[in-house]
This record gives structure tokens, C-alpha cells and sequence, in this order.
């Protein structure tokens, strides 16, 4: 079985939902996946005051988590049931100061490998691009 291929029968949006369920992180913030599809994920939460930096921007580090969380979980869209990926390197260029209503993330797969996923995603501010990343994303094989 490929990295691309996906078990007989597994519904990719339910498989991908039951993991988001594990992300405590991710509730936490109020993210939510709002698109998935195979090598590509999009995720969005409503930005508020606890989301925000002293001068009332999206905090940066929100910002890269959003990136991290869509690049993620569009490298785990192309691995098989039971197979996991990481995060192994993030790079974050920040653009603009989000500030809006809303933070939405788009993650999708350069390159699928056997070991490492290549990534890139966008967050946006309502309609502004506030940020740029790379990602490379670890895959785990099941444990024994």
C-alpha cells in the first residue's frame, strides 16, 4: 500500500474527524476542519479577544498553529488508517496583522513521501493573507 492509498471502505472525512477529535489543542483555540479532501485541508475558528496579541492582532502564535493544524492534517489525509504524522519543521513569514472576524487556514501536500510529507499553507484574516508556511510533516507507522 502507497502513502496515497486509503483502506477499502474508509471515508476520509469521518477518519480525518475522529483524529480531530484527539486535538485538545485545537478545541481549545475553537478551530474546525471546514473542507477536507485528499492532500488538501482547510480549518477555520472565529477570532476573538483571547486570540489576540497586546495590540489586537491575531497572536502569531495562533496564527502558526492554524498553519501547522491545516498543513497537518493534509499530510494526514494521504497516509493510511493508523498511520500518523508529526510535525517535524514549520516555517511561519507573517505578512499582515490579522485583524477581522475570522482566521481561516488552507494546508495541502507538495510532495508525499514514504517517510515526509512536504507542505505549504495560508491563513488569512477575513480577506487579507496575513501568512506563509512551509511545513514538513513526519510520517508514523503503526506501532506493532
Amino acid at each position: 500500500m502507497n502513502s496515497v492509498d486509503l483502506p477499502a471502505g474508509a471515508d476520509l472525512e469521518t477518519r480525518i474527524r475522529e483524529k480531530l477529535k484527539r486535538q485538545h489543542f485545537m478545541h481549545l483555540i475553537g478551530a474546525d476542519l471546514t473542507r477536507i479532501e485528499p492532500g488538501r485541508v482547510e480549518a477555520e475558528l472565529p477570532l476573538g479577544v483571547q486570540h489576540q496579541q497586546q495590540r489586537g492582532f491575531a497572536h502569531g502564535g495562533l496564527v502558526a498553529t492554524m498553519a501547522d493544524l491545516a498543513a497537518g492534517f493534509a499530510a494526514l489525509t494521504l497516509v493510511p488508517e493508523g498511520t500518523g504524522v508529526v510535525t517535524s519543521d514549520l516555517k511561519v513569514s507573517y505578512l499582515h496583522p490579522g485583524v477581522g472576524q475570522r482566521i481561516k487556514a488552507i494546508g495541502w501536500v507538495l510532495k508525499a513521501g514514504r517517510r515526509l510529507h512536504f507542505c505549504e499553507a495560508e491563513v488569512w484574516c477575513d480577506d487579507v493573507l496575513i501568512a506563509k508556511a512551509s511545513a514538513t510533516m513526519a510520517v508514523l507507522e503503526p506501532v506493532g
